[in-house]
């Protein structure tokens, strides 16, 4: 999935796209200017590739895996890591989430603030995620050890009378930032944060921008995960039909450019090769963050803004947590009609529609331990942003966990042994739904209703029996009709909430 293909009505083609988001510097000096510079700008145009163009070699069609370069200077810390969409963050519990190898928690203090806390409580070692909230501070489970603001630990109950608590007790704190809807997490210890590196998108400052915000875990790692976002190409082919826009007839070559890279990312544009074109701006920003975004003029003549915004967590071997953000200046009255929960199923949908064979590309990647150049086939009319992704992780992967000859995934299975316990991130319920306030209620909604329409039906049929007049007999059938019409229809959005997509060549 690249592209916010479940929101048809957030796409308008049209030539008209302004370039002021290539034009910004990228959060460090870009290398343009500098030594080798020259190879970060690359063109992939019609003239000089398209199919069109006639018989073509395989040299002028096949992306060529370029030599090794300098690794570059990275921490994986000294970074800003999404951690969750701060309305979607619970108030009554805290919440486990991990940024690589690390455990940490998340919960609110008793003045509402989100607090991060590393997820091990100092006594014995027990996730402070399995505990509760006590009077705003955060209690272990285990033994009742009770934790302030600050990781200071405020109480012990096992503790003689008039003894203190030792210094030694307290947990280690992460410092967060709620920007923009999204919780950030400063994962360095040994620098104070970096403001500078909170990212910031301009698009959600921009007035009536709006947008559908999910949340899910997904069983493959977290650079799989990037490349599939900053895929178009797969787009007709894997989501046909899934909206009105995406049809496998529109698959097609790309044209691709790309304007910007330094260690932190890239940036650059693509559109198809056949009218109608539209230009989409693409940027990747170190260590997980991908936008898609365009520009167009309306039928009033107003310029209107359209935004596909990933924010992807690597969250242990082979696994990852994404917060997928589709918003536009400009919504249709079918939008506003829809609720969100039907947005969000068929972002579901999108999502399962890639997991099997992104799963077992994970798989291969790690049994084959080869860099991906020496196994993938690079299309310049397709790859161009996968094979410039995999540039950037050759040159900064070996600052990550997980990396290994020049690629960073890992085994699609658990990663630690601790995560025995976790729920199984195929299953869609706990992949979404637990963490979405909006799909919970609707599921509980519905189950409510399909109850009461059920007991409705046995009374209406019931009713119908003991009634002696054939008028009252038949007004009884009716509504039980009527009756079991509603449950069935409760019970289909209830299917639509939570049940996995399955291809229909692929049931048997």
């Amino acid at each position: 999935m690249a592209l916010p293909s479940c929101l048809p009505s957030l796409q308008k083609p049209s030539p008209r796209v302004s370039s002021a988001f290539l034009r910004q510097p990228l959060l460090v000096a870009s290398t343009e200017g500098k030594p080798g510079a020259a190879g970060c700008r690359r063109r992939w145009r019609r003239g000089t590739g398209s199919v069109a163009a006639g018989r073509m070699s395989a040299e002028e069609v096949l992306l060529r895996p370029e030599e090794e370069g300098v690794k570059e200077e990275y921490d994986w810390r000294e970074e800003w890591y999404p951690l969750y969409l701060t309305a979607e963050v619970p108030e009554d519990a805290p919440l486990a989430l991990t940024v690589f190898d690390e455990k940490i928690v998340l919960f609110r203090d008793g003045n509402g603030v989100i607090r991060c806390f590393q997820d091990r409580c100092p006594h014995r070692l027990a996730k402070l995620s399995e505990g509760q909230l006590v009077d705003g501070r955060l209690e272990c489970l285990y033994h009742g050890w009770q934790f302030g603001d600050d990781g200071k630990c405020l109480k012990i109950p096992q503790l003689p009378d008039g003894a203190r608590i030792p210094q030694s007790a307290c947990v280690r704190t992460y410092e967060t930032r709620d920007s923009q809807g999204v919780v950030w997490v400063w994962m360095s210890d040994k620098n104070p944060l970096d403001e500078n590196k909170l990212p910031w998108f301009e698009h959600y400052a921009r007035p009536g921008f709006q947008d559908v915000s999910t949340i899910h875990e997904l069983p493959y790692d977290h650079s799989i995960l990037l490349e599939n976002f900053m895929d178009p190409a797969h787009v007709p082919i894997s989501h046909d039909r899934t909206d009105f826009y995406s049809k496998r007839e529109d698959a097609q070559a790309l044209l691709f450019e790309v304007t910007k890279c330094s260690g932190r990312g890239f940036a650059g544009s693509w559109s198809k090769s056949k009218p109608p074109a539209q230009t989409n701006l693409l940027r990747f920003e170190a260590p997980c963050i991908l936008q898609n975004s365009n520009e167009y003029i309306d039928k009033d003549g107003t310029r209107q803004y359209v935004l596909a915004l990933f924010l992807c967590r690597p969250t242990g071997q082979g696994k990852s947590m994404v917060i997928i953000r589709f918003g536009s200046t400009l919504r249709s009255p079918i939008v506003r009609l829809l609720p969100t929960w039907f947005f969000h199923q068929n972002i579901c949908k999108v999502l399962e529609q890639d997991m099997g064979f992104l799963s077992s590309q994970n798989e291969i990647l790690w049994k084959e331990k080869a860099p991906t150049g020496r196994l993938y086939i690079n299309l310049k009319s397709c790859d161009t942003w996968v094979a410039e992704y995999r540039r950037w992780n050759d040159k900064v992967g070996h600052g990550m966990p997980y990396f290994f000859a020049g690629i960073s995934s890992s085994m699609p299975a658990k990663g630690a042994t601790g995560d025995i316990h976790a729920p199984n991130p195929i299953n869609r319920y706990f992949r979404h739904i637990v963490h979405c306030k909006e799909c919970r209620s609707a599921v509980k909604s519905f189950q409510i209703w399909r109850n009461a329409f059920v007991f409705m039906v046995f009374t209406s049929i019931s009713m119908a029996i003991l009634a002696s007049r054939r008028q009252w007999k038949a007004f009884y059938l009716v509504s039980a009709a009527f009756c079991i019409a509603g449950a069935h229809a409760c019970s289909s959005a209830l299917s639509l909430i939570k049940t996995n997509f399955i291809r229909g060549h692929r049931r048997l």
